[in-house]
């Protein structure tokens, strides 16, 4: 014990360089942390959106026989306009939703990246000037903004992915891209039908474990690679059952 005191009043001046490298660890989990809980919630918002812009089943009403609800003037440029919107949405979250992809093309996801950036700002301009809608009464002005901002949205996204798949990873150090081949070759087995059990539950820790920190990963995203090793892992037995 006397050693221990003795060599901590010796080299006191260590424990600042510790904190340092300790505080910044934990600066880093938070960002993560931030990162993925707010492109979570961007995810969720995106997905309800699709989903409500699904048109409804038709119901006769026997209660008001004689209603007819008139159209907005603006309707049908107003569909043709969520029609895009949505379809961009989707685009989006083909990427956001796909482990694979992400690891492909990471910088698609990276707002730090100037075109990503002003992707993301493009879709929450639309994203907020979209109305409820599509047979929501709106102003001439109103149809303009919105109109202009898909617009955008959409010129925004196609310059932000050309350019994604142009760098894919050579914006990483050598060792960020190893590690995002390394992730890569484990996805591959971790959902891959001929790997034991074993093997598809190791690749699959060990894919999280080489992008935790290295690219932002969306809850979603995670869920579904998770329902896709399942299914992979149930496969066997299914097989063997029948």
């Amino acid at each position: 014990m006397d050693q221990f005191w003795h060599f901590a009043g010796s080299y006191w001046w260590l424990v600042f360089p510790i904190m340092g490298i300790a505080g910044g660890f934990a600066r880093r989990w938070e960002l993560g942390a931030r990162a993925r809980h707010k492109r979570r919630l961007e995810i969720l918002q995106a997905k309800a959106a699709l989903k409500a812009a699904t048109p409804p089943k038709q119901v006769a009403s026997a209660s008001a026989p004689g209603l007819i609800t008139k159209p907005s003037p603006a309707q049908p440029q107003l569909e043709k306009l969520f029609a895009e919107h949505d379809a961009v949405t989707a685009r989006w979250l083909d990427y956001e939703l796909d482990v694979a992809k992400l690891i492909a093309f990471p910088t698609i996801s990276d707002g730090r990246q100037p075109l990503t950036a002003a992707f993301l700002r493009a879709k929450k301009t639309a994203d907020r000037l979209r109305p409820a809608s599509p047979k929501a009464h709106v102003t001439d002005q109103e149809l303009a903004a919105y109109a202009s901002a898909v617009t955008d949205f959409e010129v925004a996204f196609d310059v932000a992915e050309r350019e994604a798949r142009r760098l894919k990873d050579s914006d990483f150090t050598d060792a960020e891209r190893k590690r995002l081949s390394k992730a890569q070759q484990l996805l591959a087995v971790a959902v891959d039908g001929a790997a034991t059990p074993a093997e598809r539950q190791i690749a699959y820790k060990r894919v999280r474990e080489e992008l935790d920190g290295l690219i932002v990963v969306s809850d979603e995203a995670i869920v579904i690679l998770e329902e896709k090793v399942a299914l992979e892992l149930d496969a066997p037995a299914s097989g063997s059952a029948s």
